[in-house]
């Protein structure tokens, strides 16, 4: 493959056909990004803040035309894709506040010493990014990884290679160092000889948790520091105490926000036996009055699927679910016409072992499953392979925080939406990935965590 084309999910039209870079251009973007960082690695942490500052007034001062080229290439609705720079921006904003304190030298406490822990750069980083957030995958990495001296390499996915280049012209508009970030428009086979490249210094990946296996296996083969952020499958519980009208609302958000393409995505809603009729009659409502159309109209919720074999995939998967016995009480059928559109779809009665239960359904599909009691469903949201985040919806926070610590996964949010936010630590367990973004402990991640011990002088 020597191109790719960018195609427009919501019309099945190409945009542009994009030649693909070769080993020269790979090499010469990786020598010039090694040498940058050399030098950037010694530039103050305040100078290396500031550059934070120009990249998220870049990301607002062009927020329209990447809103707008996000919808063209991925069919994210508008008003979400505004949002989704936004978020970029105030990514950035964040961690030029927080780095010099989050990269502060530690002093650890001894009689025999006046020793510190030390934060330095590892070099320059591989991000391998996916398409459903095209922006905010690489910025919620670049501005932690910057801001701790290193460079950043983005091989993003081939089917938004508008959006992948407009990231490195935003960053050459901030004035960032020469070479110190590209993005390579390649071919996937070209990622293995990248990952052993002696000038790549760790890899971050956002993507499937089978690509996440292959990159860890070419990464550990390297001894290659990794962040894997993977699949998930997550629960959304709901107790019987809950506020009912509230937990279905926001469910509805959880589940078709980005037209359900995103791992952290609810997509189990485990209900209590004694509520989960009122649940699901409210849920139902609620996802049919989700307005399905043109991605650019300020009103619509649901856009296209990014790709037409997402959508036969999640297709397949409603009609396994369905011979298995779970009940459709909405949706269940593509849309016909040019673009890649799903509706919204709900599956009843989903039990543990049916395919919405067990996979992960990445698209416009809720399984709702009923469970006796509060010790049932977390045993229900524990019985999966992933353990990315999870919701809890009860009327006693008390029994909720005790319930949260026995939930298996990166993150639970109590009575709220599962999201990801540059505050908290952001990352799964189990087959959902490792290591954490975002907070301190995501800038901490591409960092030599050092000791330094000193003695008295003689």
């Amino acid at each position: 493959m020597t191109t790719i084309t960018s195609v427009n999910p919501a019309t099945n039209t190409p945009i542009r056909i994009f030649d693909l870079q070769d080993d020269a251009a790979i090499d010469a973007a990786l020598a010039a990004a090694s040498r940058a960082q050399h030098a950037w690695r010694q530039v103050p942490v305040t100078e290396r803040a500031a550059l934070l500052v120009r990249m998220a007034a870049a990301l607002r001062s062009g927020k329209v035309r990447y809103a707008e080229m996000i919808v063209r290439e991925m069919g994210k609705p508008l008003v979400e894709a505004e949002a989704e720079i936004e978020k970029c921006a105030y990514n950035c904003d964040f961690y030029a506040e927080h780095a010099p304190s989050y990269l502060a030298d530690e002093p650890v406490a001894s009689n025999a010493s006046e020793s510190v822990v030390a934060f330095e750069p590892l070099g320059v980083v591989l991000a391998i990014m996916p398409w459903n957030y095209p922006f905010w995958q690489y910025f919620r990495f670049a501005a932690p990884a910057l801001a701790a001296g290193n460079g950043a390499i983005l091989k993003h996915a081939n089917n938004v290679p508008e959006c992948a280049l407009a990231v490195q012209q935003i960053m050459e508009a901030a004035g960032a160092p020469v070479g110190l970030t590209a993005t390579l428009l390649i071919d996937n086979s070209k990622v293995a000889s990248i990952i052993a490249d002696e000038r790549i210094a760790a890899v971050t990946l956002t993507g499937s948790t089978e690509v996440g296996a292959i990159v860890a296996a070419q990464a550990g083969k390297a001894l290659k520091k990794q962040v894997l952020e993977l699949g998930g499958s997550d629960p959304f519980i709901v107790l019987a105490d809950a506020d009912l009208e509230a937990a279905a609302e926001t469910a509805v958000k959880a589940r078709y926000i980005n037209v359900g393409q995103s791992c952290v995505n609810a997509k189990r809603f485990i209900v209590e036996a004694a509520v989960a009729d009122h649940f699901s009659d409210l849920f139902v409502e609620k996802a049919a009055a989700l307005k399905i159309g043109d991605p650019m109209e300020r009103d619509t919720k649901i856009g296209p699927m990014a790709r037409e074999n997402l959508r036969t995939s999640l297709h397949e998967q409603v009609k396994r679910s369905l011979a298995e016995g779970a009940v459709l009480k909405l949706g269940g059928e593509p849309i016909e016409g040019d673009g890649f559109y799903y509706p919204p779809t709900v599956l009843d009665h989903v039990k543990p072992g049916m395919t919405a239960f067990r996979e992960e359904t990445f698209g416009p599909v809720a399984a709702i499953i009923r469970a006796k009691d509060a010790d049932e469903a977390v045993a229900m949201a524990n019985d999966s392979e992933y353990g990315l985040g999870a919701a809890l919806w009860t009327g006693d926070l008390v029994r909720a925080r005790h319930l949260a610590s026995r939930i298996e996964s990166g993150a639970v949010f109590i009575n709220g939406m599962t999201a990801s936010d540059p505050r908290y630590p952001f990352g799964g367990i189990k087959r959902s990935g490792y290591g954490r973004e975002l907070g301190v402990y995501g800038i901490r991640e591409f960092v030599n965590i050092k000791t330094v011990w000193i003695g008295p002088a003689k």
